[in-house]
């Protein structure tokens, strides 16, 4: 495979690069080590900054104001903006805003995506996203309206989703009476919908999304065969991304300390065993990042379907790239602590932060365990010989 990406996916990250350059590593403490701390918002500077240089509209189609890159541009741009725990919806709204593109009615874009891309609409999704759930699993029901014939209702109760309290479009995956996955685009402010709060590990601020008999209309409603899985898989695809980026922020964190920190008059970096241990997370990220770029590809057009791009469907690329993310953060992040000793727990040094949203993106993954689980199944159906 031709790893090399075209000058617009270049340009984008120059673009993100120039933007985050300014920011410093999330400074809200963790909850596991501050009881209470909790960031109220996201950082809406920052968002507005994005939307000036066009990285809002990256992924949007040129009808709607935006480039019209692929996945991966986007999860070149979320690699950059995990290097500084960036605080902001990027995977989220974008996510949702290219499914609404792919697979949702004309008149949902005109009304939403010129919007989302100048920064005036935020757009969030049911934090399950990520990991994924079978369709007839799905939490929340859809049914038709009876009264209005046009329109559908919505019940149930949809945990675990990220800045929900800020969104102003939340769309959460549904099914209907048979059994088919749906994705509907509720505003924050609609009648018969109730948010309850919840703390991520990393002080992120969640909500748990109550729906009670919520009126929407059918162009709210994303029913297209195919749109929640390619949007699941999307999310998890970024997720990796986001991965992928921290642990090579924290492994620079990692050789920079240790190439200054002396013991026996010698820098800790020199030893055997130090440098052993670095080796083994370069090797981590090198695999996230080729199952990464793996896994975004295959999302992009015409290319997810088995046969195209690979012997599986995309889900098993974005399995195995899980995979590696999933397991890859968590060991880059703990070898961080130990080779900075005591320092690495001091709340003053920002490695506790990447420690505190590296757990979080490990459990939004979910385990790898479960991923080679799908991987074992989708082999079986659909054998490499």
């Amino acid at each position: 495979m031709d790893f090399t990406f075209t000058e617009e996916q270049q340009a984008a990250v120059e673009a993100a690069k120039a933007v985050f350059s300014g920011v410093a590593p999330d400074g809200v403490p963790s909850p596991a080590l501050t009881p209470g701390a909790v960031a109220e918002e996201f950082d809406r500077p920052l968002w507005a900054r994005l939307a000036g240089v066009d990285l809002l509209s990256l992924v949007l189609s040129p009808e709607y104001g935006g480039a019209g890159l692929d996945p991966i541009a986007l999860c070149l741009v979320l690699r950059e903006s995990a290097k500084v725990l960036a605080r902001v919806p990027l995977l989220e709204t974008s996510a949702v805003a290219m499914a609404v593109e792919r697979y949702g009615s004309a008149e949902l874009s005109e009304e939403i995506l010129p919007r989302v891309g100048r920064g005036e609409l935020v757009l969030t999704v049911g934090a399950n996203g990520r990991t994924g759930h079978d369709p007839a699993e799905l939490a929340v029901a859809a049914r038709r309206d009876a009264d209005r014939g046009d329109g559908w209702v919505l019940d149930g109760v949809q945990s675990g989703v990220p800045w929900a309290q800020s969104a102003d479009r939340i769309a959460i995956p549904a099914h209907t009476d048979d059994g088919h996955a749906v994705v509907a685009l509720i505003p924050r402010d609609r009648d018969g919908l109730a948010l309850a709060e919840q703390i991520s590990t990393s002080g992120e601020r969640f909500a748990e999304v109550s729906l009670d008999s919520v009126q929407i209309g059918s162009r709210e409603l994303i029913d297209a065969e195919g749109a929640w899985e390619w949007l699941r898989q999307l999310l998890a695809t970024g997720t990796c991304a986001l991965a992928l980026g921290l642990g090579e922020a924290v492994l620079s964190m990692t050789s920079e300390y240790t190439g200054k920190r002396e013991q026996f008059g010698f820098p800790v970096a020199t030893f055997q065993a130090v440098a052993v241990q670095a080796a083994d997370r370069y090797v981590d990220l090198r695999a996230m990042e080729a199952t990464l770029w793996q896994a975004a590809w295959r999302l992009g057009p015409a290319r997810g379907s088995a046969g195209v791009g690979g012997p599986l469907p995309v889900s098993g690329d974005v399995a195995v790239a899980k995979i590696w993310a999933s397991e890859g953060v968590r060991r880059v992040v703990q070898t961080a602590q130990h080779l900075h000793g005591g320092f690495g727990a001091d709340t003053d040094y920002p490695l506790h932060r990447y420690h505190a949203w590296a757990k979080q993106l490990e459990l939004s993954l979910g385990p790898a365990a479960a991923h080679e689980e799908a991987l074992g199944d989708l082999l079986a159906a659909h054998p490499l010989g």
